[in-house]
């Protein structure tokens, strides 16, 4: 049998998802990584709360420097030290921004992202 999928889209349900989340930055913008001290974060990231993801944690979230909530992308990623994927939610970030965020996650020997933009006319 096959079913009609519920109306909306992938953006719209993160946009329900955001909607329904306290956004928690627990690194700020030029603080280091835990783990890994050279890395250095070149803007606020944090997660939403009572969300979940792949490494058990909440949903990431890459704040742009503007602070605007409004949901630009995503960027997925292949951690092969943790040998996980995630995906990383991109709030109010310029193009500039973006690409930093890329740069970060591509830095290491074992990290590496893809970025999914959101589509113009898909609100």
């Amino acid at each position: 049998m096959i079913t009609t999928p519920p109306s909306g889209s992938f953006w719209d349900y993160l946009d329900r998802l955001l909607d329904s989340s306290v956004l928690q930055i627990d690194r700020p913008k030029g603080t280091r990584h835990p783990r890994y001290p050279d890395l250095v974060y070149p803007l606020d990231y944090g997660y939403l709360e009572s969300t979940s993801s792949a490494d058990g944690g909440g949903i990431d979230v890459w704040l742009g420097a503007s602070g605007s909530y409004n949901l630009v992308g995503v960027i997925l990623t292949v951690d092969l030290n943790k040998r996980d994927t995630e995906i990383k939610i991109l709030l109010g970030c310029t193009k500039s921004e973006i690409q930093t965020i890329i740069d970060f996650h591509n830095e290491g020997r074992y990290l590496r992202a893809f970025l999914v933009e959101r589509p113009a006319n898909v609100k």
